[in-house]
């Protein structure tokens, strides 16, 4: 594996269950990338068509590495702060074409309930039950030290990769030789294979994310979404519904349309809370953050939250890939490499249902050859 990110952890993980010898290697001294500066929301809910497939299907390896490896993972669902009647529909309609079971849809007194105050300005919302919760910076970390423990994985840490080709690895440290390689390089992806990227339009997204401290009422474990989440996440942004909302937004909230924001947050269980995010796009984004973005973001999400301010704890830069035509590169460049990507802000929530697909291909293109 080529990339320590939960990408590259998920393939070590599914490929260890079945009983093949692993060797990870990665650039930096551990993983500080995009796998530890995200919300730890599995957002299963809000995708669909395959996303939806691999996130579901991913689901369980969620819970099962989670409790072999000793994290924190939370089935505490998602909520959605609905805050005008144009969210409402949207969510209203996605209920009809996800189900019950997935959307259920919620008056204002049982959002507040979930929020922990009356004061939030939602007006209503729905509760998303198959969404899971994991802390980002406690996940990948600890999945990778249970895999190093328990199944014999080697890590090469601060080991750059030069080229990939035929299962030859030619590294900083040397070559090695593996019946497959995987490469899960996510934004790096260019800097190895060039053309893939370029064929794929590949871009940096950035991200403006901050760690406040979470107010007395709001305990919940649950993913907290809001209006600006419906435009960001497939099984949503594809109603109908969500082109009023859109129109709504650019109205009333042109600022938050500008920096393409999806206002939303989650508790960690150190009772600090994550609050999120805008998104910029690049092909090689700059590392500077407008304090107006931040501004924005935590004005609203105080707002939800039912609280005039917030008191901030650390600010930081998200970065991961973006693809306006190929949001999911999966790519066999030869017989023993394979190149993946998930080019778009989902990673997480897809990481093991990807994972598993992948392997199960590779395991049955090996027997057939």
């Amino acid at each position: 594996m080529v990339g320590a990110g939960i990408i590259g952890l998920a393939h070590a993980y599914g490929a260890t269950q079945r009983g093949l010898s692993v060797t990870v290697i990665e650039e930096n001294a551990g993983t500080v990338g995009a796998s530890i500066r995200n919300f730890g929301h599995c957002c299963i809910t809000g995708q669909s068509g395959e996303f939806a497939d691999l996130a579901e299907s991913g689901r369980e390896h969620w819970l099962t590495a989670a409790s072999g490896a000793g994290f924190w993972a939370a089935e505490a669902g998602g909520y959605v702060l609905a805050q005008n009647q144009q969210e409402i529909a949207v969510l209203e309609e996605a209920q009809k074409n996800k189900g019950t079971e997935r959307i259920q849809l919620l008056d204002r007194d049982e959002i507040a309930r979930a929020v922990g105050t009356s004061k939030t300005t939602a007006v209503g919302g729905a509760h998303l039950p198959l969404d899971l919760r994991v802390d980002p910076r406690e996940a990948a970390p600890a999945l990778a030290a249970w895999l190093k423990e328990h199944r014999a994985v080697e890590f090469l840490y601060r080991t750059r990769v030069l080229t990939v080709e035929d299962g030859e690895v030619l590294t900083t440290r040397g070559s090695f030789t593996a019946g497959h390689v995987i490469v899960c390089a996510g934004h790096l992806l260019p800097g190895l294979f060039p053309g893939l990227a370029e064929d794929a339009q590949m871009r940096e997204c950035s991200l403006a994310m901050t760690l406040a401290t979470a107010p007395d009422h709001f305990t919940a474990n649950s993913a907290m979404l809001s209006g600006t989440s419906l435009l960001r996440y497939d099984a949503f942004s594809e109603t109908q519904a969500a082109e009023d909302l859109r129109a709504h937004m650019q109205e009333h909230a042109p600022g938050l349309v500008d920096i393409s924001a999806n206002v939303m947050f989650t508790r960690r269980p150190d009772g600090t809370v994550i609050i999120g995010d805008s998104h910029h796009y690049a092909t090689s984004v700059e590392p500077f953050v407008r304090e107006e973005t931040s501004r924005l973001l935590l004005k609203e999400a105080a707002g939800l939250l039912g609280v005039d301010s917030l008191n901030i704890r650390e600010r930081w830069q998200g970065v991961y890939a973006s693809s306006p035509v190929r949001p999911l590169i999966v790519e066999e460049l030869d017989s023993k490499t394979t190149a993946i990507t998930v080019a778009t802000g989902i990673g997480m929530t897809i990481s093991f249902g990807l994972a598993d697909r992948t392997l199960t291909q590779l395991q049955a293109h090996s027997k057939a050859a």
